[in-house]
């Protein structure tokens, strides 16, 4: 379990450096800036090498929708949720804490600009209302379990599940940046509003409330209308 946890924390961590560190140190700059599709693609890679670098070890969830999506779906064990969940979820807070340690270091850094949090209204990128995001945040959730469930079933081509995963988190991000700056992963979007705060913190509770709901859906879904009952 020590070896779990701690490629948890390492593939999380990742995660939220990579992608949200490229959000915040690389996608602003007018010419030479990645924007909204290279922040994709880097969320996208982050899971994709992660997947292969240690998905023998743990499993690869980095993400606390995926434990919930795995275990409603019959491919993850109760008793090792939670302890999931919080490393995933410490190690997206030092991830942020790195990022932070970085980019403040750049003259005239600010968090006004948000640090890579997700929100909805007003600190929505395209102004999207809570409706909006709420929709999003289950459907892309929804999908992203629904792939992960279907790329590693025994019955899928074998070493092919950190490709389908990984284009398919930038698929994700290439649709609903724009609404939510996307997160469909709790501990992604807790680790930048814990340095935000404010408004970051008021509305987290969404970025926890419906990557969980559509997790839970996908995951049922799957097991009822796609497992194989031949199964052991």
């Amino acid at each position: 379990m020590t070896k779990k946890l701690t490629a948890e924390f390492i593939g999380t961590f990742w995660l939220v450096l990579g992608g949200c560190g490229s959000a915040v140190l690389a996608a602003g700059y007018p010419e030479l800036g990645i924007g909204f599709a290279g922040v994709a693609i880097a969320f996208g890679l982050t899971v994709l090498t992660m997947v292969y670098a240690l998905g023998h070890i743990s499993g690869a969830h980095f993400n606390p929708a995926v434990s919930i999506g795995l275990w409603a779906g019959g491919r993850f064990k109760g008793s090792e949720v939670l302890p999931y969940i919080a490393s995933q979820v410490v190690a997206a807070i030092a991830a942020a804490g790195v990022l932070y340690l970085i980019a403040s270091g750049k003259t005239g850094f600010s968090l006004d600009g948000g640090f890579a949090s997700n929100g909805y209204g007003e600190h929505s990128p395209d102004g999207y209302s809570l409706l909006a995001a709420l929709i999003t945040e289950i459907v892309m959730t929804f999908m992203f379990i629904m792939i992960i469930m279907g790329a590693t079933d025994s019955r899928a081509p074998k070493g092919f599940a950190g490709l389908a995963i990984g284009l398919g988190l930038t698929l994700i991000h290439l649709i609903s940046i724009p609404v939510t700056n996307t997160s469909v992963n709790p501990a992604r979007s807790t680790g930048p509003a814990i340095f935000v705060g404010d408004w970051a913190l008021g509305q987290l509770w969404l970025f926890w409330l419906a990557p969980i709901v559509g997790a839970l859906i996908a995951g049922w879904v799957y097991k009822a209308a796609f497992e194989d009952s031949k199964k052991d």
